[in-house]
C-alpha cells in the first residue's frame, strides 16, 4: 500500500465485519502515518457530515488508503485513483461485491486473502486465473486445537465440562446456528441457550448476534476480551476478526449445518494463545454422508488450504465465468478436480506458447485460433484475454 501511494495511487482494504475492519485500520493507520500517508475507516456506521468528509478525501486523493466494510463499494464512494484492492476473508463476499470494489479503479490489482478460499476461488487457481501465495506456518506461539465431534445427546456432559474449565479461569465461545426460515426463531434459540448457560455456569455468560446495534455489540465483545465474561454465546458474527487469546474452548452447536469454511474459521477463534485449546463439534445424529465427511475433515486437519480443497470436492467450484461460487457445472472436456494435474500442465503450455508467439502467427498459433473460434463462448474475445 505504501508503494502504491508512492506511485501516486490509492489502496482499499475491505473486510466483512466492522470489528475486523476496525482492527485492520488500527493496525495500519500508525505505520502509514509515520510515512506521511493518510488512511480512513469507512463503515456503515458513518453518517452525515463525517461520512461526507471521508468521501471528499477519497475523491480528492487526500487519503491514500481506505479501510472498510461493504460501505467501500457503495455507489457514492469515488476514488481519485484506486490501483490496489485487498479483500480480507474473501469467502465472505459475493463475486459481484468483489467486482464492484475493483471496478472503482482502472486496471486495479487484486489481492484476495482467506484462511479457507471458497470453491470458485480455488477452481480459478486451477485454471490459472489467479496466482496463489500459500502461508503454511502458524504464527509463533500458537498451539494446535484438539477437535472432537460429539452428538447433541451428550449436551449435559459438555455443559458440565465447560463449567469446570470456566471455574479454572478459561474462556469459551458457544456458537448457535442461524439456519431456520424464521430469523426471530433463530435469535430466540440463541437467547435461550445463553439463558440456560447462565443458570448452569453463572452470570458471566454474554450474548452477541448480528441484529444487535453496533455499540451494544462492541460493548459485549469488549467485556469478553477483557475477561469480564467467561462464556460468549454468539452466532457466526464472531467468525472473523475476533482475537481473544485467553479463549481456549469453542463449542459449535449443530455443527453439521455449517460449511467447512465457516467451521474452520470459527475454530480459528481459539488456540490464539499459549494454552491448550479445544473445539467441540456438537451434531444431531444421524449425519448425512456430506455432513459426516465435513466433520471428519475438520477432525483430521487444521490446514485451511487442504480444507478448501476438500470443500471444492464436496461442493463443486461453481461457475468460473459467472457468479455461482459453488456447485457442479456440466463439465464437457475436463473436470478441475479429477484432471487437476492435466489442467496445470495445459496452463503451463499455454503460457509458453504466448511467450514465444504472442501474435499466434506460427502454425501452432493458427491452429489455436481455429480451436478458439470453435469452442470459445465469446467469439469476440482473444486468447490473450482468457483467464
Amino acid at each position: 500500500m505504501a508503494d502504491v501511494a508512492e506511485a501516486g495511487g490509492q489502496s482499499a482494504l475491505m473486510a466483512p465485519t466492522e470489528i475486523l475492519a476496525r482492527q485492520h485500520f488500527e493496525t495500519l493507520a500508525a505505520p502509514l502515518e509515520a510515512q506521511g500517508l493518510a488512511a480512513v475507516l469507512l463503515t456503515g456506521r458513518d453518517k452525515g457530515g463525517a461520512r461526507a468528509e471521508k468521501l471528499r478525501a477519497l475523491a480528492s486523493g487526500a487519503v491514500q488508503v481506505a479501510v472498510g466494510t461493504h460501505a467501500l463499494f457503495q455507489n457514492d464512494v469515488v476514488f481519485h485513483d484506486l490501483r490496489l484492492t485487498v479483500i480480507d476473508e474473501q469467502h465472505r463476499f459475493g463475486v459481484a461485491e468483489r467486482q464492484r470494489l475493483q471496478a472503482k479503479g482502472q486496471a486495479t490489482h487484486l489481492l484476495a486473502m482467506s484462511a479457507t478460499p471458497i470453491p470458485r476461488t480455488l477452481e480459478l487457481t486451477v485454471f490459472g486465473d489467479l496466482d496463489v501465495s500459500r502461508i503454511d506456518e502458524k504464527p509463533p506461539g500458537r498451539t494446535p486445537v484438539a477437535t472432537r465431534a460429539i452428538p447433541m445427546g451428550r449436551m449435559a456432559e459438555v455443559e458440565a465440562r465447560l463449567k469446570a474449565v470456566v471455574a479454572a479461569g478459561a474462556q469459551a465461545f458457544w456458537i448457535c446456528p442461524l439456519v431456520s426460515e424464521s430469523e426471530k426463531t433463530d435469535l430466540a434459540a440463541a437467547e435461550r441457550r445463553a439463558g440456560e448457560l447462565r443458570q448452569r455456569i453463572g452470570p458471566s455468560v454474554g450474548l452477541v448476534h448480528g441484529k444487535m446495534a453496533g455499540p451494544e455489540k462492541d460493548a459485549v465483545m469488549a467485556r469478553f476480551a477483557q475477561g469480564e465474561l467467561s462464556v460468549l454465546v454468539a452466532t457466526t458474527v464472531v467468525e472473523v476478526g475476533v482475537n481473544v487469546p485467553n479463549a481456549t474452548i469453542m463449542v459449535i452447536e449443530q455443527a453439521e449445518r455449517f460449511g467447512l469454511a465457516q467451521l474452520h474459521q470459527l475454530r480459528g477463534r481459539v488456540g490464539r494463545g499459549k494454552a491448550e485449546s479445544a473445539c467441540v463439534l456438537l451434531y444431531d445424529p444421524p449425519l448425512s454422508e456430506a455432513g459426516q465427511k465435513r466433520l471428519d475433515i475438520l477432525r483430521r486437519t487444521d490446514d485451511g488450504f487442504l480444507i478448501a480443497e476438500r470443500d471444492l470436492e464436496l461442493r463443486g467450484g461453481g461457475d468460473p465465468l459467472g457468479l455461482r461460487q459453488s456447485g457442479f457445472p456440466a463439465y464437457v472436456f475436463a473436470d478441475p478436480i479429477a484432471h487437476r494435474d492435466l489442467i496445470a500442465a495445459a496452463g503451463d503450455d499455454a503460457r509458453l506458447i504466448l511467450a514465444r508467439d504472442p501474435g499466434l502467427t506460427s502454425d501452432r498459433g493458427k491452429a489455436l485460433q481455429t480451436l478458439q473460434a470453435l469452442f470459445d463462448w465469446q467469439a469476440q474475445s482473444t486468447l490473450q484475454d482468457a483467464g
